[in-house]
């Protein structure tokens, strides 16, 4: 797996949800802005304190989540 240095998990920031970088911006917000249509600049206009990097390692964290969940669907007719 490639390095996520920028993604941080405190219990003591943000109830523990991962953050960029310790600060109080969650991945979840820059992940809920790109999903409304903004693109990379706007988040980046929205929170100076970002950097680019940081976007894309919140991107890069939240395929690496998803990639591991594996959910049971049952067959279609095996009701």
């Amino acid at each position: 797996m490639e390095r996520l240095d920028r993604i941080t998990i405190d219990p003591n920031v943000c109830l523990g949800q991962p953050t960029i970088r310790g600060m109080r911006i969650t991945v979840s917000v820059i992940l809920k802005m790109l999903a409304s249509g903004k693109s990379i600049q706007d988040v980046l206009e929205a929170y100076p304190e970002l950097e680019e990097e940081d976007v894309y390692q919140a991107i890069k964290y939240a395929a690496w989540v998803v990639s591991d969940q594996i959910q049971m669907v049952p067959a279609i007719g095996s009701r």
